[in-house]
């Protein structure tokens, strides 16, 4: 899929955007009526024997969505675009955290306030929004479901229950602090073989990572995220329209932002939501969404050399 996104010129990817913006909203609503649930989430589609998380897909969609709004922003009032990107923001956050997944819809939600940043948008909007967000603080935490604010208390206080609630996080601190400087060896980590560490190959797979290689391999992780986030910010900084350019500004700062988040909960510097490790967690629709993600961003770098050689 990486490959295949790769050829497709950007002025056809911003032309299909709206397109597949409103098939990714469509799937999240069919999500509440013929979802699959799982440990009391209801957020796949089933597929034939395949389960589809119509999530990973807006993803993509958002930020190719509010990018190909900002590129016809010359054409309206500025004041009804910021309204209209707000909207088509909210919506599809609205009904993730709603299925529930916290996690996707912050990262969604971050997705197109990314866009709107690198847009341009005026800065007494964005202390306006600041101030909004801070407010709502009291009336979030009402809304949340009790394990969601299980998982806020864990973060601040994990020993309070060990056994129970913080098991996950106490578990995942001590896989990391047990690989010391160069790691116990591939295979070989205790945490993640004896099943104490839960969700060793989705979501807290960093800390399998650390037991097993090490400070050292934690830190050449770290690197080669840092090297992609760098090089995909290069890239769009290089592209040649308003779409593409924050098209792959915004794929950049969403993949940079999910690797230190997942890194960030697992050694207890976040609370535990459920956002994979970027090339690395298990999982079909984040690894597809990710891959389509950087095809995008192959696809700017590809035809922009294509059209500056023939021109």
């Amino acid at each position: 899929m990486m490959l295949c996104v790769a050829q497709i010129p950007p002025r056809y990817l911003r032309v299909v955007s709206p397109w597949l913006y409103g098939i990714a909203l469509f799937s999240l609503f069919l999500v509440f009526f013929f979802g699959h649930v799982s440990q009391g989430a209801r957020r796949w589609l089933g597929v034939g024997s395949f389960l589809v998380q119509p999530s990973e897909l807006m993803k993509i969609a958002m930020p190719m969505m509010l990018s190909w709004l900002w590129q016809q922003s010359r054409q309206y009032n500025p004041q009804y675009i910021v309204s209209l990107s707000l909207a088509l923001l909210l919506i599809p956050v609205l009904l993730i955290a709603k299925q529930p997944d916290l996690g996707t819809a912050i990262l969604i939600g971050l997705s197109g306030m990314y866009v709107l940043l690198l847009a341009g948008l005026d800065r007494k909007i964005i202390i306006s929004g600041v101030v909004l967000v801070a407010a709502m603080i009291p009336f979030g935490w009402h809304m949340m479901h009790d394990y969601q604010k299980m998982r806020v208390i864990t973060f601040l206080y994990p020993e309070k229950d060990p056994l129970g609630s913080g098991y996950n996080i106490i578990q995942s601190k001590i896989a990391v602090g047990s690989g010391g400087f160069a790691g116990k060896g591939y295979l070989h980590g205790t945490q993640s073989h004896l099943s104490f560490l839960p969700a060793h190959t989705t979501d807290f797979i960093f800390s399998v990572g650390a037991e097993e290689w090490g400070f050292i391999g934690c830190c050449l992780l770290i690197a080669c995220y840092c090297f992609i986030f760098v090089r995909s910010s290069i890239l769009s900084l290089q592209a040649q329209d308003v779409f593409s350019r924050l098209l792959t500004g915004s794929l950049s700062l969403i993949f940079i932002t999910c690797a230190l988040i997942n890194m960030g909960m697992v050694v207890g510097l976040l609370p535990v939501v459920g956002v994979p490790l970027p090339f690395m967690s298990y999982g079909g629709s984040s690894m597809m969404s990710m891959m389509v993600s950087f095809g995008m961003i192959m696809s700017v770098q590809t035809h922009k050399k294509l059209w500056a050689s023939s021109n």
